[in-house]
């Protein structure tokens, strides 16, 4: 058995959304639904697109704020306070960071110098793309072609992603485009055999404070069949109910 992971750089992205720490308060980053919201031209970290160093220091600001001290907040008051706040990170947002340090650990500088914005339009679209880089990296712009290409599983590898677009007439009316990075897989003779993968996501049986950067697995029972064909771990099954209905791709930056 032979197991690759994205480069410590990433992982350290990863774990500072799962751990994110306030003082002696430790708990996962909520997810953030700007459809929800409906905030714009906001600070990133209340747009669901903060690093964890935005979404640390707009918390800070907060606490002094309102007369917090952070050692006053114990993990689940910390989280609350992050919901209550509406800051947090969509999936999108929290790919871009992730994909950004194992860019820049790869020797490829920062994403935003590579990726095409496919919505952004003309030269003031331009100069918003430039200025504005994560607010602007989402789904569509991840799984376009331009800055990505569909891969089969048995060429599968940290750092490639699974995008699902769109949903079908059976799928859960509040499901949206949606993005996991694939952070760990384990091999056998070259061929994975076990896939880790991490995201952000709010299902509905999370309540208001229960969502946030969770991970999952797929283990790979069958290389020929496609990846819903696989048997998915852990995550409510949750997430495999929505790729199941959606149009499911394993992709690859074209630079990495």
């Amino acid at each position: 058995m032979n197991t690759k992971t994205v480069s410590n750089r990433a992982l350290s992205v990863i774990d500072q959304y799962i751990h994110f720490k306030f003082g002696n308060a430790v708990c996962s980053v909520p997810y953030f639904n700007n459809k929800t919201a409906r905030m714009r031209a906001a600070l990133r970290a209340r747009v669901g697109k903060g690093s964890p160093k935005d979404i640390f220091e707009e918390i800070q600001a907060v606490a002094t704020k309102n007369h917090i001290t952070a050692d006053s907040l114990a993990d689940q008051s910390l989280k609350m306070l992050l919901v209550d706040e509406n800051i947090g990170i969509d999936c999108s947002g929290f790919a871009y960071y992730v994909l950004n340090a194992e860019n820049g650990d790869r020797g490829k500088g920062v994403i935003d110098k590579h990726l095409h914005f496919v919505n952004c339009k003309g030269i003031v679209g331009k100069i918003r793309c430039s200025m504005r880089p994560a607010e602007n990296c989402d789904i569509a712009t991840l799984a376009n072609n331009r800055n990505s290409g569909t891969i089969s599983i048995k060429e599968i590898r940290p750092g490639d992603i699974i995008t699902m677009i769109g949903k079908s007439v059976t799928a859960r009316g509040d499901d949206r485009d949606h993005v996991l990075i694939i952070h760990q897989a384990d091999y056998q003779n070259f061929t994975p055999t076990k896939l880790y993968y991490t995201h952000a996501v709010a299902y509905p049986e999370d309540g208001l404070y229960g969502t946030g950067v969770r991970q999952g697995a797929i283990e790979i029972t069958d290389t020929e069949k496609s990846l819903v064909e696989q048997k998915w771990l852990g995550d409510n099954l949750r997430i495999f109910e929505r790729a199941r209905n959606s149009k499911t791709e394993i992709r690859r930056l074209n630079w990495f």
